[in-house]
């Protein structure tokens, strides 16, 4: 929800340029980025379960806050947000991936991004609900809710026993963890750009409502949905042959972003670039899986996370310079390359073996 909220509040509302909208998404991003390398990846198994309950706490504490906010008390409240959430995120991955047995550990991941999908579904179109009667402001504290159920399930979550977090240079030599980046940047940074300057665009091209912005990003989350349903109904061996598939709909779907003039055709890409969204994340997680043994997969999951985020902080901002350079659709276009340049890399990496290995080596 703040994903997609963020930038229509302090466009529309604090009537921010394109470049500070980008600045403000930036900001979220790159607190997330510090939390997630370098503080949560340093911490002990029990040390990073008090942090986790903590910040799903302070998470929730912010919804409220957002209603409050002025244009300068939401630059650090976006920076808290973004902040703890660097700390959530990554344990609850490392928490689904704890089982011994490949295929459960592997079954379980697909369930969590799948229901991870499924709240991104319901997310905005409860939002669209309540923009129908409420104001942009006032819908951050209708969410609230959500995260303060986060904060009362934080204390259930399992934490793995003991972990060595090694050096950084130790988890980027494995060849795993940098085909799941390659993999994840591949569609993040487009990803990025779209959670951005999506919703802006539908407005200010075609006079959409905030109601309708969010109900056709719950169409962009169903197709989502769909592709991790997909993944949980059945885990792949072959993880480079969707890998390839996800990258060839992303340039599809920014292609048709980039050249429609209608709000039909922007609900096109959004159908089209769902897909990928829901397919590249689980198998990075897979991949992760597979390449990392349970002493190991905590930092690599932090790491991960903290470069997904990394780019989210990179992205926006440089997209917003874009956007008041060339415009926010043909920014659509431009951001092509570098998802050509990125399938290179990952192609280049998974040709040095015919798959990624089924279990991490020892």
């Amino acid at each position: 929800m703040l994903a997609t909220s963020i930038p229509l509040l302090t466009r529309y509302v604090f009537d921010f340029s394109g470049l500070q909208v980008g600045l403000a998404s930036a900001l979220f991003s790159v607190s997330t980025f510090l939390m997630s390398a370098y503080i949560n990846t340093k911490l002990t198994s029990h040390v990073r379960r008090n942090l986790f309950v903590g910040s799903t706490l302070v998470y929730a504490l912010t919804f409220p806050l957002f209603y409050f906010s002025s244009e300068y008390s939401i630059w650090p409240l976006v920076f808290l947000a973004g902040f703890v959430l660097g700390a959530v995120m990554p344990n609850i991955i490392t928490s689904a991936g704890l089982f011994p047995d490949r295929r459960i550990r592997e079954r379980v991941l697909a369930i969590y991004t799948f229901t991870l999908s499924a709240s991104l579904i319901a997310g905005p179109a409860i939002d669209s609900a309540v923009l129908r009667f409420f104001t942009l402001r006032e819908s951050f504290l209708f969410f609230t809710i959500f995260p303060a159920i986060l904060f009362i399930a934080s204390f259930f979550i399992r934490f793995p026993e003991s972990e060595d977090t090694g050096p950084t240079t130790k988890v980027w030599r494995n060849p795993g963890f940098r085909v799941s980046v390659y993999n994840i940047l591949a569609y993040n940074i487009p990803f990025g750009v779209i959670l951005t300057f999506g919703g802006i665009f539908a407005r200010d091209s075609f006079h959409a409502s905030y109601s309708l912005i969010t109900l056709l990003f719950s169409l962009f989350f169903a197709t989502s949905l769909l592709g991790r349903l997909l993944l949980t109904i059945r885990t792949p061996e072959n993880l480079w042959r969707l890998m390839s598939v996800s990258v060839a709909l992303t340039v599809v779907g920014l292609t048709v972003l980039g050249v429609s003039h209608s709000l039909y055709g922007y609900a096109l890409s959004l159908l089209i670039l769902g897909l990928p969204h829901g397919l590249t994340y689980p198998l990075s997680l897979l991949t992760l899986s597979r390449s990392f043994d349970e002493r190991t997969r905590s930092a690599a999951n932090s790491y991960f996370f903290s470069i997904m985020m990394a780019s989210g902080a990179i992205m926006p901002f440089a997209a917003g310079a874009l956007v008041e350079l060339i415009g926010i659709q043909h920014s659509f276009i431009a951001i092509i390359p570098p998802v050509g340049a990125l399938y290179y890399l990952l192609k280049r990496e998974m040709g040095r073996k015919t798959s990624i290995p089924a279990e991490p080596r020892p």
